[in-house]
């Protein structure tokens, strides 16, 4: 997150603090009223996309849960991998699935990003 997010932070312009604090702003009021909503478009987008990422990750939920635990990736690993009492069919549901969500999560990232570029130039 911190490598996607740095480049959003240095986007911000140097005569923004300069305008807010000849206004009279302070630093907190700053971060509140001009930086925040500037990058709040990239937060979001790079949670998004975090979760898009953390949403497939079987290795990590099998090692942190056990094969126990009904979320969606080890159900689909198990669906898939061939056990005997195992559906394929319903494994590539899953597998769909997982795809559409990680598709909105990316696709919803992409459009925060150019909507944040839009204040960052």
């Amino acid at each position: 997150m911190i490598l996607i997010i740095t480049p959003a932070i240095d986007g911000l312009k140097r005569e923004w603090r300069e305008a807010a604090a000849m206004l009279g702003a302070t630093g907190g009021q700053y971060w509140r009223m001009v930086a925040l909503p500037i990058l709040f478009p990239s937060l979001l987008g790079t949670f998004a996309l975090l979760f898009a990422n953390a949403f497939g990750a079987v290795a990590t939920a099998i090692a942190l849960t056990g094969p126990a635990l009904n979320i969606a990736p080890i159900l689909l690993f198990a669906q898939i991998r061939g056990d005997v009492l195992g559906s394929p069919n319903l494994g590539y549901a899953l597998a769909f699935g997982m795809i559409v969500i990680t598709g909105i999560a990316n696709g919803l990232y992409i459009w925060l990003r150019t909507r944040s570029e839009r204040w960052l130039k």
